[in-house]
This record gives structure tokens, C-alpha cells and sequence, in this order.
């Protein structure tokens, strides 16, 4: 979970947002990753378990979902040349975009749920769990502060450099995918003869 280096691609998907609603999706973008981090992280391996899942599945599944994301980005789906109306984006648009992609692969993808499941372990420690979770809570909100006066940085550039970051981003993102991807496939291979 990088707050800094997620700002490019919460301005690329909010930029043709009125101010309201870019705070409204970086809330409930931060809030659904905090939710997976604190499920991953008391659940464990259980969730996973429960549903049969395997991380290098979560991972394909994920690199998936972040490519449609790029793919679009790249096509400067999301401009104001598509969408120059407030009204045209409607409020399950806005929660969309704040569960998937923000809320996850991006902000709690793979990488960030590894990573609470690495720290928890098979720890029993209420303190030391609660601690962990605090440290998340912490990124989260220094996350929200920073989507939140991402637009200051918005206005201060121009018009262009808007579309150019989109297109740039969606690069960039599709890269990230074709890793996860990759990683995952790897992953699942390696499991898979591993039980043979």
C-alpha cells in the first residue's frame, strides 16, 4: 500500500469528478481496503481456505482486473471529453470505481494481503495483532489525506498533463498486471506439480 505513489492513479480514474465525489470515493476506496486487510488479518488463511482460494488465483484474478483498468486508461475512457457532466456519473459509478479498482487490487491487492498474512503468522497475540492492524489503519489514512488533496495538485497543472498522467498510468498499470499475472501463473504452476 504506497499512498504517495497511488496518487497518479486515483487522479487518472476521479479527474472528471466534482470535488465531492473524489473525497466520497478516496473514504470508501481507503475503508473497503482497510476491511480486506483486517479480514485477511484476523481470518488468516481460514478465508482462503473457506473458499478454496489460492494467492497465485488471487493474483491472476487481480492482474486481470487491473489490465481491463489499464486498457481502459489507455483509451482515455475516463476524460472529459466522455464524461463532462456531473450528473453522468451516478452514484454506483462512484462506488465502483472506490471498491474496484481503488479500494482492491490497488490499494489492498495481493502484495498488501501477503503482507498482513506474513506479519500475523499463526501469532495468537491480541496486542500484537491489534498493533498490526493500527499501523494498516495509519497507511489508510495517511492514504485518504493524500487522494483527498490530490486535487490541489490537479489544478495546479494543465489541462493536458490530465490526459498525458491517464495515458501514462494506464502504462503503467497494465505492466503491474502483466506482473501479477505472471507471478501468479509462475505460482500456480510451481504448486501444481509440487503436489504431484
Amino acid at each position: 500500500m504506497n499512498p504517495i505513489g497511488n496518487i497518479p492513479i486515483f487522479l487518472s480514474l476521479v479527474s472528471e469528478y466534482p470535488e465531492e465525489k473524489r473525497i466520497k470515493v478516496a473514504k470508501n476506496a481507503v475503508i473497503t481496503a482497510f476491511i480486506i486487510v483486517f479480514s485477511f488479518t484476523i481470518g488468516g488463511n481460514i478465508i482462503f481456505r473457506l473458499f478454496g482460494i489460492t494467492l497465485p488465483a488471487f493474483r491472476i484474478a487481480g492482474g486481470i482486473l487491473v489490465f481491463g483498468i489499464a486498457y481502459n486508461l489507455m483509451k482515455a475512457r475516463y476524460s472529459h471529453h466522455h464524461h463532462p457532466r456531473e450528473e453522468e456519473h451516478p452514484e454506483e459509478e462512484v462506488e465502483d470505481i472506490a471498491i474496484t479498482p481503488l479500494g482492491t487490487p490497488i490499494l489492498a491487492g495481493p502484495g498488501t494481503i501477503t503482507t498482513a498474512l506474513s506479519l500475523v503468522g499463526k501469532e495468537t497475540n491480541p496486542l500484537l495483532i491489534a498493533i498490526i492492524l493500527a499501523i494498516f489503519a495509519v497507511i489508510c489514512l495517511i492514504t485518504f489525506y493524500c487522494f483527498k488533496y490530490s486535487e490541489a495538485l490537479s489544478k495546479k497543472l494543465p489541462p493536458y498533463s490530465i490526459g498525458v498522467m491517464t495515458r501514462l498510468m494506464g502504462l503503467i498499470l497494465s505492466i503491474i498486471a502483466v506482473q501479477m499475472i505472471g507471478e501468479g501463473v509462475v505460482e500456480f504452476i510451481a504448486n501444481y506439480f509440487k503436489n504431484f
